[in-house]
């Protein structure tokens, strides 16, 4: 029985998750998608956690990804660290057998095991909502998608004490590689 491992992601997987990121957002007149860069510039960047990038492997091919990567949220001087989920995309071949569900929901874990609280996503909020996101604006955060409405999402996960302050509240800054998508 082949069954879906979740994992990091690796060296060698650069290839695998471009190839599952082109066909996943592949645009009808056969450019590459602005998602396959993202991904390759954010590798670069200071946005980048390893642990954050996650593949979705079944019977030995990396058929899923879903990358958390850095952003912080700004208000007056204060600067508070938060995290962007995106790009999460899984082969045609097997779409909507659970695989995106399945990865994005580990890199959510592995968020909260390191102490985070914060996610932001750009997305269909049918499909974002049942992780729990609800509208970003909501939460008094903004950003460049902010006009946008529903799909401008974000998620609290849960404190590793009580005690644990507040989720920041203002504007989400992005890296720059966000502004080429």
């Amino acid at each position: 029985m082949t069954t879906l491992r979740l994992r990091p992601e690796g060296p060698a997987d650069a290839g695998p998750v471009r190839r599952v990121l082109a066909a996943a957002f592949a645009r009808p007149d056969g450019t590459v998608p602005g998602e396959v860069a993202l991904v390759d510039e954010l590798r670069g960047s200071g946005a980048w956690l390893p642990t954050l990038a996650l593949v979705a492997e079944y019977g030995g091919e990396v058929v899923g990804y879903a990358l958390l990567s850095r952003v912080r949220v700004e208000v007056d001087d204060v600067r508070a660290p938060a995290l962007a989920l995106g790009p999460v995309g899984v082969a045609p071949h097997r779409q909507r057998v659970g695989h995106g569900t399945a990865v994005v929901q580990a890199a959510l874990e592995a968020a909260t095991e390191l102490g985070e609280r914060l996610v932001v996503v750009l997305g269909d909020p049918a499909y974002y909502r049942r992780f729990g996101f609800t509208r970003a604006d909501r939460m008094g955060l903004t950003s460049p998608w902010s006009g946008l409405g529903e799909p401008w999402q974000a998620l609290v996960l849960p404190p590793e004490t009580s005690d644990a302050p507040a989720p920041p509240r203002g504007e989400v800054v992005f890296p720059p590689p966000w502004s080429r998508v």
